[in-house]
């Protein structure tokens, strides 16, 4: 099960990474996708690691749905 979790974060990783090159391919608001994805590998790291963030967490993930929100209105409105 653990090399699953793992599996899962090297997809989301790389979930990041190309919405990070589709951005810089004129894709702007692809930037707050990438930007979400990249929460969820620090989460998922944290979670595993036990890492203490304090009250960063609720921040990020605040930040991550307002900037997936801004993508995919975006997304919308090119359609």
């Amino acid at each position: 099960m653990e090399n699953l979790q793992f599996i899962s974060i090297f997809l989301e990783l790389v979930v990041g990474i190309i919405a990070i090159l589709a951005a810089f391919k004129g894709k702007k608001y692809m930037f707050g996708l990438a930007f979400t994805f990249f929460v969820y590998v620090v989460y998922d790291f944290s979670k595993i690691y036990l890492f203490n963030m304090g009250g960063i967490l609720p921040v990020l993930f605040f930040l991550s749905t307002v900037s997936a929100l801004w993508s995919v209105w975006n997304i919308y409105k090119q359609n």
